[in-house]
C-alpha cells in the first residue's frame, strides 16, 4: 500500500474530525479568494469606465454620487443643470476642453438607462456599431450590446421609456412617442454596453410631449426631426441637462484650476473621477481588510485544527506506527506519511474553498447584474489564487510537522510492550 492510500485511509478513519478541518480551511481560503476575485473585477470595471474623462460637471451634491451616476450609471443623479450656465463648457473650440459630452438622465427601459447625449460618447469607450447605425433623428436610439442581448432587441423594434430607473409599469410614458431602435453596438466590456443612447432632444420630447414646445419634435417628417437633432445644444438656453463629461486638451494650470473655479463660482459642481474612485477604493478597503483578517484568522484556526487532529490521531496510532517500523518502514517514511496527511487536508480544503468562492461569485454576479446591470463572473481565475495554494500547502505542512517528527521518532520496543 503506497503512502497516499495509507494517508487517505488514516484521514477517513475519523470523518467528523476531517470534515471539521476541511470546512474551516475551506471557509478561510474561500473568503480570501472571493475578496481577490471581487476586488479584481470591480477595479477592472472602475478603471475601464474612467474612459479618459478628466472632469464631470453636474448639479451640486455628493461628488461621488455625481461620478457614479454619470460615469458608472449605478446611482441617481444629483440633479440637473441649465444649458445657459453650462454653455461655456459646451461651446466648440474651447481653449482648454478637448471634448465635452453632455448627458441627460432620468429615464430607462426595463431597468436599462436611457442616456441623451451626442455620438462623440462612442469614442470615449471605443464603441463601434455592430448592426444598423448611430441615432440621427429625435426618438431614434442605439442600444448597447448587453441591452440588446438581455432584452432580445433588434433593429427596427420600438418601445416606450419609463420614468426613473426602476421597472414599474405605472411609470411608463405610454402617451409619449415610442423610441425606435436604429442600431446595436458591438460589445466593449464597458458601461456603454448597458446603455440605451439617443439625442438629448429625445429626452426632452418624452417629458414635454404634452406641451406645445414638443409638438415640433414629434412631427413624423424626417427633415424636421433632422433639423431639430442638428441644432446645437447651446441654443436651448431654457433647457436642462444632467451632466457633462470633460476631457482636457492638456493638464496645464488652467485645466487643473477648472474644478475649483466651477465649485466656487457657479451653481454647478465639478468632480474628478480618478480622485472620487480612489476615495471609494479607500472606503471599500476598510471593509475588505477586516474581512481579509477574518479569513486569515479562520485559516490559522483551521491549521490549528489540522494539528490537533493529527496529534490526537498519532496517539491512537502509535502501535500501528511501531508495527510499520518492525515491517521495515524507516523513520523518514513515517515522517512523510504524517506530512502527506496534512498536505492532503490542505489541498482538499483549498479546492473546496476555491469552489465555494467561485460558486459564491456566480450567485453574487446574478444579484449584481439585476441591481446594477453590470456583468461579473465566477469563472475568472487569478494568478494570486495559485499563490494561495502555496500558502495553503505551507499551513498544512506546518500543522503536520510536529506530529510527523513524533511519528518518525516512535520507540519500537516501548510502544509494542505497552500494546
Amino acid at each position: 500500500m503506497n503512502l497516499f492510500t495509507l494517508s487517505w485511509k488514516n484521514l477517513t478513519n475519523k470523518p467528523l474530525s476531517m470534515m471539521l478541518s476541511l470546512v474551516l480551511f475551506a471557509l478561510g481560503v474561500g473568503l480570501i479568494s472571493l475578496l481577490l476575485v471581487l476586488n479584481h473585477q470591480l477595479e477592472e470595471k472602475f478603471d475601464k469606465n474612467l474612459a479618459g474623462v478628466d472632469l464631470v460637471v453636474g448639479a451640486k451634491g455628493s461628488p461621488l454620487q455625481l461620478i457614479l451616476s454619470s460615469m458608472y450609471h449605478v446611482d441617481s443623479p444629483t440633479g440637473n443643470i441649465s444649458i445657459k450656465e453650462a454653455k461655456p463648457f459646451l461651446r466648440p473650440n474651447h481653449p482648454i476642453i478637448k471634448t465635452a459630452i453632455p448627458l441627460s438622465l432620468g429615464d430607462s427601459y426595463q431597468g436599462y438607462r436611457i442616456v441623451g447625449t451626442v455620438p462623440e460618447i462612442l469614442k470615449l469607450y471605443t464603441a463601434e456599431i455592430g448592426q444598423g447605425s448611430i441615432w440621427k433623428k429625435t426618438m431614434e436610439v442605439t442600444v448597447g450590446a448587453a441591452v440588446a442581448e438581455s432584452l432580445r432587441l433588434k433593429v427596427g423594434d420600438t418601445f416606450h421609456s419609463s420614468h426613473g430607473f426602476d421597472i414599474n409599469d405605472d411609470l411608463i410614458h405610454a402617451d409619449a412617442k415610442a423610441f425606435h431602435i436604429v442600431g446595436i453596438l458591438k460589445p466593449t466590456g464597458s458601461v456603454i454596453d448597458q446603455l440605451v443612447l439617443t439625442n438629448t432632444q429625445s429626452i426632452w420630447a418624452v417629458h414635454d410631449h404634452g406641451n406645445e414646445q414638443a409638438v415640433d419634435e414629434e412631427h413624423d417628417h424626417d427633415e424636421d426631426q433632422l433639423a431639430e437633432a442638428d441644432k446645437p445644444l447651446i441654443e436651448y438656453e431654457d433647457k436642462d441637462i444632467t451632466a457633462i463629461l470633460i476631457q482636457f486638451k492638456g493638464h496645464n494650470i488652467q485645466a487643473l484650476n477648472m474644478q475649483r473655479s466651477i465649485n466656487e463660482n457657479t451653481d454647478m459642481q465639478a468632480a474628478t473621477p480618478a480622485i472620487e474612485i480612489n476615495r471609494l477604493y479607500a472606503l471599500m478597503g476598510t471593509g475588505t481588510k477586516a474581512l481579509r483578517w477574518l479569513a486569515i484568522i479562520i485559516v490559522a484556526v483551521s491549521g490549528l485544527s489540522i494539528f490537533i487532529s493529527l496529534y490526537n490521531s498519532l496517539k491512537e496510532r502509535r502501535y500501528e506506527l511501531a508495527l510499520m517500523r518492525v515491517m521495515g518502514a524507516s523513520p523518514g517514511r513515517l515522517f512523510a506519511l504524517i506530512i502527506l496527511e496534512g498536505l492532503i487536508l490542505a489541498v482538499m480544503g483549498y479546492l473546496l474553498g476555491i469552489a465555494l468562492s467561485h460558486g459564491g461569485m456566480e450567485l453574487l454576479a446574478a444579484q449584481m447584474k439585476d441591481a446594477y446591470r453590470y456583468t461579473f463572473s465566477g469563472l475568472v481565475f487569478l494568478k494570486e489564487e495559485a499563490y494561495l495554494l502555496g500558502g495553503a500547502l505551507g499551513i498544512g505542512f506546518i500543522a503536520a510537522i510536529l506530529p510527523a517528527i513524533q511519528a518518525g521518532n516512535t520507540e519500537i520496543s516501548t510502544t509494542l510492550a505497552e500494546g
